[in-house]
């Protein structure tokens, strides 16, 4: 082996580097897009069964079923921003520059009565939480949602090109597909071809199953902040649902979210004799339906939808929030499906993969 090979070899692999290091520079920062055909690909798998419907039951031209999906769709998405509205106007008034000193008059109340409650059992609070300084977090409220604020016009982008790439997705199925085959080594384009149209179904229904378990909760949260008279119960009910998306962390967030809005919501009231005994039965509540959610609709509509044993999804979700955090228990059970399809369909003859794949 002459210098020119090794001079060769060695100019070849710092190429190779170099194009690695540019493009990961390159996603990361086209990774705003990235997220936004993430997220249209999640609308178009859910948006999938309806519009098989339409087109095969009721006979709908391909861009008319699309058409009506994104209807739909959007008609959804302007019923939940509206839903939103309400409890976005009270509390935007309670943070305002003009009422923060009465947000924080009314939190120190609270505490005032949390610390009189806590008296009677001989137990001393108050001037330990003074002495954290918590309110001074409260003068920089007004800063962060002029930030908020700032952020709508990103959001509003946002939106119009995950609906635009949405629709193309929706209306050409075949995008994706293409482009993937362009990639693969040839001969194997069958191969490939069959598992897509395996993990577009599979990751369909799982969508559509975790649409159903946030349905679930929505309905028993609400139920449960009604029958206590708590404001805005459709709405912390599906905020609190909605962070079930992360699993295990969303609930104990959720529960921390439902404890603030349930006693903010009877703020002037006894804290003894109404605020605690409400927190209270709501959190009862609450736990009641994560143990209804936990035991009965997770391992059920997972385990349909996935085609994986429940713990198998448990042991997914927990190895992927020990390598990416809340992201990596997001997307562990769509990663690990689409894994299963690929494996069954290149190593069908291993015993380990035979042993989990039996059921795809």
């Amino acid at each position: 082996m002459n210098s020119r090979i090794i001079s060769n070899g060695i100019l070849r692999a710092l190429a190779i580097v170099v194009g690695i290091a540019l493009l990961c520079y390159f996603l990361y920062m086209i990774q705003s897009v990235l997220v936004y055909i993430a997220i249209a690909a999640v609308i178009a798998l859910i948006a999938r069964p309806l519009i098989i419907f339409l087109r095969r039951k009721l006979k709908f031209p391909n861009t008319l079923a699309v058409i009506t999906s994104m209807v739909v769709f959007l008609a959804l998405l302007m019923g939940l921003i509206g839903m939103f509205i309400p409890l976005v106007v009270e509390q935007g008034g309670n943070l305002s520059l003009l009422k923060t000193a009465d947000l924080e008059s009314n939190i120190s109340s609270i505490m005032e009565q949390v610390n009189a409650y806590f008296e009677s059992k001989n137990i001393d609070i108050l001037s330990e939480l003074k002495s954290a300084d918590i309110f001074s977090g409260l003068k920089s409220i007004p800063e962060v949602l002029n930030s908020i604020v700032g952020a709508m016009g990103s959001l509003s982008v946002g939106l119009f090109s995950v609906l635009f790439i949405s629709f193309f997705f929706m209306k050409d199925s075949r995008i994706f597909k293409n482009s993937v085959l362009a990639i693969i080594p040839s001969g194997t384009e069958n191969r490939f071809s069959h598992s897509l149209e395996k993990i577009n179904d599979l990751l369909s229904r799982y969508f559509l199953g975790l649409m159903l378990q946030i349905t679930i909760l929505f309905v028993l949260y609400t139920i449960i902040l009604l029958i206590f008279g708590i404001s805005n119960a459709v709405v912390i009910a599906f905020l609190c649902a909605l962070l079930n998306i992360i699993p295990y962390v969303g609930p104990l967030i959720g529960a921390f979210l439902m404890i603030i809005l349930s006693m903010t919501s009877n703020l002037g009231q006894d804290f003894q004799s109404e605020i605690l005994p409400t927190t209270t039965y709501v959190m009862i509540g609450y736990v009641i339906a994560q143990l209804i959610d936990n035991f009965f609709s997770q391992p059920l509509i997972f385990s349909k939808t996935t085609k994986s044993h429940p713990l198998e999804i448990f042991l997914v979700i927990i190895i992927g929030g020990l390598l990416m955090g809340p992201l990596g228990m997001i997307i562990a059970v769509p990663t690990y499906t689409v894994l299963k399809v690929i494996l069954k369909e290149f190593l069908s003859e291993n015993k380990i993969v035979k042993s989990l794949t039996k059921d795809i």
